[in-house]
């Protein structure tokens, strides 16, 4: 059973126009990959007849949209898991991931993650693309995400990630003592032999990272960084091949180099710190249904707070 119909016509003026892209004016709600998919399964009819994505239409065609019952996120379990919601409306959820928090399930990690604590909470994900997940932070990075609660948000939201309208500040901890921001501007792709790992590459994807200096410390410097683009893992590479590598990065970050003159409390805190010091402070996005800009800030959480009072209380510079 389809969950709405809906009926159009294909204005004069499309004449000519790719059905594909026709559609897509017509229904904007839905992306064109997914209205391209209903027409190939049937939930689509154009006048009755059979119709190609490529096909040109010539104006005036009744079409008729099945809306079909989407389901794919139900595969995977809804299981009770904590989740700290800062934001919430018809449209959308914006959330403070803790650090630890795999978000989606994949090999390792087919359960207690964000997307399965997301089906639990909000069981009408379950008939959004991953469970209305559009982004991502890694499993130790803590901050905020935003997540779209209906089609048409999730369509926007992916929009505005690939227009790069989303504004994502971070708080990153880093090694040595930088004397002022800068940008790094290294495309970033699969490691060429480690293949688990991201790396800076020549045929890697545009990647674009902004910081500047929030506080500086003796061997250490907070800095404030803006990602102008989202790649995997893109602050920890960017910030490691600048040899100032995030604080406890365990895959970027190399092995463990004490500062020096480090008193007892200090070695204490860095050994035990078993993280990226990366903490996703800020998020401003355009509400997709209002139009309205909007803006959240979430206080870095308590081990990242004892680690700075401990380095803090080292030095600074």
């Amino acid at each position: 059973m389809p969950s709405e119909i809906l009926n159009s016509v294909i204005p004069a003026e499309m004449r000519g126009t790719r059905l594909d892209s026709a559609l897509a004016q017509l229904f904007p709600n839905y992306s064109r990959s997914r209205l391209k998919s209903w027409l190939l399964s049937g939930a689509i009819r154009i006048d009755e007849g059979e119709w190609r994505p490529k096909d040109k239409v010539k104006g005036g065609e009744q079409v008729v949209l099945e809306v079909p019952e989407i389901t794919e996120s139900s595969d995977f379990e809804a299981e009770i898991i904590d989740l700290d919601v800062v934001y919430e409306d018809e449209a959308i959820i914006v959330l403070n991931k803790p650090a630890g928090l795999v978000v989606h399930p994949a090999a390792g990690n087919w359960s207690g993650t964000l997307l399965n604590g997301l089906l639990h909470r909000f069981p009408d994900l379950e008939q959004l693309p991953r469970a209305g997940i559009v982004h991502r932070l890694d499993k130790q990075t803590s901050g905020l995400m935003v997540v779209a609660r209906t089609l048409k948000s999730h369509k926007l939201l992916v929009e505005a990630l690939q227009a790069r309208t989303v504004g994502r500040q971070y708080l990153a901890l880093v090694a040595g003592e930088l004397i002022a921001g800068s940008t790094i501007d290294q495309p970033i792709g699969r490691h060429p032999v480690e293949r688990k790992r991201m790396a800076v590459v020549p045929t890697g994807k545009e990647a674009i990272t902004h910081y500047r200096i929030e506080e500086r410390f003796i061997d250490y410097t907070l800095l404030r960084v803006r990602l102008e683009t989202g790649r995997t893992h893109q602050i920890r590479v960017h910030m490691a091949q600048a040899n100032h590598a995030i604080v406890g990065d365990p895959v970027y970050g190399g092995r463990l180099k004490l500062p020096r003159a480090a008193n007892d409390e200090l070695v204490d805190k860095l050994k035990t710190f078993k993280r990226q010091a990366l903490h996703a402070e800020t998020l401003t996005i355009i509400h997709p249904d209002s139009e309205q800009e909007m803006s959240w800030t979430a206080g870095i959480p308590e081990d990242y707070r004892q680690l700075l009072e401990v380095i803090r209380a080292h030095g600074t510079d």
